[in-house]
């Protein structure tokens, strides 16, 4: 979907999954719930884009009683707020382990790969800056500055980055800005458009209030509701949730492709 600085996105993707503090540690059980909304966030994020497709690319207005027109008021309030709930829990899983610098690396490599697959693909939508480059940024500075902070410390700084999201249209106008370089601080010139685009103001901030609740509510790394008594499709959705996230949009372009749907 394209976007322009300001506007809302949906290509996020909290993938960051709770990992053993040492190799030879004992596994401890995962945190259902967390994998539940994680998963219900992709295939949330996978159903936004399948309607975006259709809307953009096959010229539906409909589909299965839902609008392909993404941009009004009602999908913009859902994006909003499933974005922040997946940064929110790729929070909450940055205190479930001492792997966040050598996750946070890793997910760079991938999200890199990913802005220069759009570009060499499709230039005018390529990713600066989306949401797997906000979240191993994200990661990154958690764990020099922030992994062994208290809670109370996180809410307040998570509380300032998200504050100061508000000031930044002001900030931009005042500045008048004619290069991107600071585009990861949300500070961008006008024409600036990504495909997906999430600056670490104001989500860094959401992140930072994320490892908060996980530092309080999840303080003893245990589930707070009882297990299903059935393993939830929903779950293994969110277990892969980067590979899903990775290759959903190909497959069903892909597959409006075999059904002739688009050229």
């Amino acid at each position: 979907m394209r976007r322009v600085a300001d506007g809302p996105g949906f290509a996020y993707h909290p993938f960051l999954n709770a990992m053993p503090e040492h190799p030879t540690a004992p596994k401890r059980p995962r945190i259902w719930e967390i994998d539940f909304l994680r998963g219900l966030s992709i295939l949330l994020m996978v159903g936004y884009h399948l309607l975006y497709d259709l809307g953009a690319f096959v010229g539906l207005k409909r589909f299965l009683g839902f609008s392909t027109d993404l941009f009004s008021p009602a999908w913009m309030i859902a994006q909003y707020f499933f974005a922040g709930l997946f940064v929110v829990l790729s929070g909450i899983s940055s205190t479930l382990t001492r792997s966040n610098i050598r996750r946070g690396l890793r997910l760079l490599v991938v999200s890199l790969a990913v802005t220069a697959a759009t570009y060499v693909f499709d230039p005018p939508s390529t990713i600066w800056f989306g949401i797997l480059q906000c979240l191993a940024v994200s990661m990154l500075l958690y764990g020099a500055a922030f992994e062994k902070a208290g809670p109370a410390a996180s809410a307040a700084a998570g509380a300032a980055f998200f504050g100061l999201g508000f000031a930044l249209p002001a900030v931009r106008r005042a500045l008048v800005l004619r290069s991107d370089w600071l585009l990861p601080l949300g500070l961008h010139s006008p024409l600036f458009m990504s495909y997906d685009y999430f600056p670490l103001i104001p989500w860094f901030g959401v992140f930072l209030i994320g490892a908060a609740l996980g530092k309080t509510v999840y303080k003893s790394r245990r589930s707070l509701l009882p297990r299903p008594p059935r393993p939830i499709f929903i779950n293994a959705a969110g277990r892969y949730s980067l590979w899903i996230y990775l290759v959903h949009q190909p497959v069903i372009m892909g597959v409006l492709y075999l059904l002739g749907l688009v050229r």
